[in-house]
């Protein structure tokens, strides 16, 4: 042995296998980005104007705590009330009904309402509620 063999080779170089690594990275990345192209279509044309969803598919009903109900926001009586709501259904059967009543409200207001929904045959009812804090 000669006096420069006495160096250790305690290092290892990584560097040409993190290259190499990257490189074969970089191929993946590029073939499944490929791949995913999909087929080319000629996509249909829409018009400009946008389709009529006509009226919501809900209504809801609030009773507030003076005991006034509310359609969607409108002020009502109980006969009017059962007019729009009969008017709705002609158009559209089978609609949810979402009754609000305020934590204060007469318990005989919201009955009310659930009455007018009854005699109409409104199936959908729900109570709206929050959860506990």
């Amino acid at each position: 042995m000669t006096a420069g063999d006495d160096k250790s080779y305690d290092d290892i170089n990584v560097t040409p296998m993190v290259d190499l690594y990257l490189v074969l990275l970089l191929i993946f990345i590029i073939m499944t980005s490929a791949g995913v192209t999909g087929t080319k279509v000629d996509l249909p044309k829409s018009s400009s104007k946008p389709p009529d969803l006509g009226a919501p598919k809900s209504k809801a009903i609030t009773v507030n705590n003076q005991g006034a109900v509310f359609l969607d926001t409108v002020p009502v009586t109980l006969a009017e009330l059962e007019q729009r709501l009969n008017a709705h259904k002609a158009k559209n059967p089978k609609f949810p009904v979402i009754i609000r009543g305020d934590s204060q409200t007469q318990y005989q207001g919201v009955m009310d309402v659930l009455d007018v929904c009854g005699r109409l045959g409104l199936d959908q009812v729900g109570l709206a509620t929050v959860g506990p804090k």
